[in-house]
Parts: structure tokens; sequence; C-alpha cells
């Protein structure tokens, strides 16, 4: 990809009025039957680390899973700062957490804007960056972070299976998200001169199972699949074919798929 102006807008399918439905009720209720990220991942972020204690900023953090996952995973972590736009998004991970580890401090607000207590050791978005306005956020970071300490952008991607296809189709004829376009996270980001890449890693697959129903409700968290815009019928019918689909396939009660974790790390621009 060609390099583009800093201030390039986005590309639309990933603008506001999309990003808006990941603080919808019902995709709420919905993330939690999304697979965890493998815990091989929390190892890759670890190693990003420098020696405690340390702060870590979670930008983006929705209902917390890898905001948790660090809680577990980072001993000699101090203080995590997990910042979301969605009230009810940061509700969910306070009740997962507890109120026994204050460590953890959680805010609702847009990370554009939202209060940060630098220096942080490590800033991570799972699944949360390319909701935010590049331009802003980018340079923010870049003065949060300790010199020579990183932003890792986490992913976790179900690997492909003999349903996919299929299944990709079914999205697409119901998505509520009709500018959707196959894209790059960092390709975009580095395009605009916005990040640079140090290192990527990816974690072993990891096989989750779970029920049918429940793997057709994790699409309702997804872009374009929030039931608060959908119309009832349109979301009954694709839970309905989605469904017949894996039915046909075997799989009636449960599904298991393998899981990948992602890791690309590098340099928020200035």
């Amino acid at each position: 990809m060609t390099d583009i102006n800093p201030n390039e807008p986005k590309p639309i399918h990933l603008g506001p009025k999309y990003g808006a439905q990941f603080s919808d009720s019902s995709v709420v209720r919905a993330y939690r039957h999304r697979p965890p990220y493998p815990d091989e991942l929390f190892v890759i972020l670890a190693r990003l680390l420098t020696d405690g204690p340390y702060a870590v900023l979670d930008a983006g953090c929705g209902s917390g899973d890898l905001t948790l996952g660090m809680l577990d995973h980072f001993p000699a972590l101090e203080r995590l700062d997990a910042v979301d736009v969605s009230a009810e998004m940061v509700a969910a991970g306070q009740k997962r957490a507890g109120d026994d580890d204050h460590r953890v401090h959680w805010q609702v607000s847009p990370i554009e804007t939202g209060r940060l207590t630098p220096p942080y050791a490590l800033i991570t978005a799972g699944e949360s960056l390319h909701w935010m306005d590049w331009s802003v956020v980018m340079p923010r970071f870049h003065h949060a972070l300790l010199p020579g300490c990183f932003l890792a952008i986490a992913g976790r991607h179900e690997r492909r299976s003999e349903w996919s296809d299929e299944l990709l189709k079914i999205v697409q004829r119901y998505s509520t998200n009709r500018d959707f376009q196959p894209y790059n996270l960092i390709d975009e980001l580095s395009a605009r001169r916005l990040f640079t890449a140090v290192g990527q890693a990816s974690t072993l697959p990891v096989t989750h199972t779970q029920s049918v129903d429940d793997h057709i409700e994790s699409w309702h968290s997804r872009n374009g699949l929030s039931r608060d815009r959908m119309t009832s019928e349109a979301a009954d019918n694709f839970d309905r074919e989605a469904r017949e689909l894996l039915a046909n396939g075997g799989h009636k009660t449960t599904v298991a798929f393998d899981v990948v974790g992602t890791v690309t790390w590098g340099l928020p621009a200035n």
C-alpha cells in the first residue's frame, strides 16, 4: 500500500456509525460468546514488558477479555488502566473482574479524550483500534509510552473450517454494514505513517468447543450483525440459515474450531 496522508479519512466501513454498534446492549450481551484469547498470547505480550513494577493501558478494553488475561498473566503489574467508550461494556468487564483486584482502573470514555495516567510500559488494543480516530490516538499513545516501549495490537482469528465460506456468504447477506471492504489494519496505519511495526507473532492454534447456539450468538457481537440494528426478521433468518448450515455439516449441538491469537507490536507516531 502506498503512503497516505495521516489525516486522510478512514475507510467508511470503519467510521463512527459502524463503530457505535459496539455500545449496543445486544452486542454487549453477545460478546461473551466470542472465543477467548489463547493463553500463549499473554506470554507474547509479557515478553514486551520492562522489568516491573509497571503500568499498562488497555485501550478499547470492551468487556475485559485482554484486561482480565493480563491481570492473570502479568505478576509484576502495578496498575492496568482499562478504558472503553461503552458504559455497558465496562460494566460487564467490572462484573467479570469483581472488586478484589485493586490493580485495574476502569474508565468509561473515548480513548481520544479519556484521562490517562502515563507513563505506560505497554499499551494494548484488542480488536478495537480500527474504530478509533487514528490521527488522534496514535500521538497520544506515543507520548504516553515509556521510551522503548510498544503499542501491541492483538487479535484472535478463527481458522478456516469446512463451513467458513458458506457462513461468510450468509453474513454478507444480512450484515447492516453495506460499506464493508476487506482491509488490513497494520497496512492502513503504516500507509498513513502512524505506526511502525517492530515485530509480529502468532500463537499455536487452540481448539475451542461451544454449543451451536452460542457460536451463532457470537456472530451477533460482530460488525454488522448487532440485533439492535437488524430487523427481528433478518436476525431470525440469519440464525436459521447459520443453524441449518452447521446441522448439514453434522454440527447439530456443538461446533469445534481452531483459534489463533496474533500480536503486532511497534511504535505509534508522534
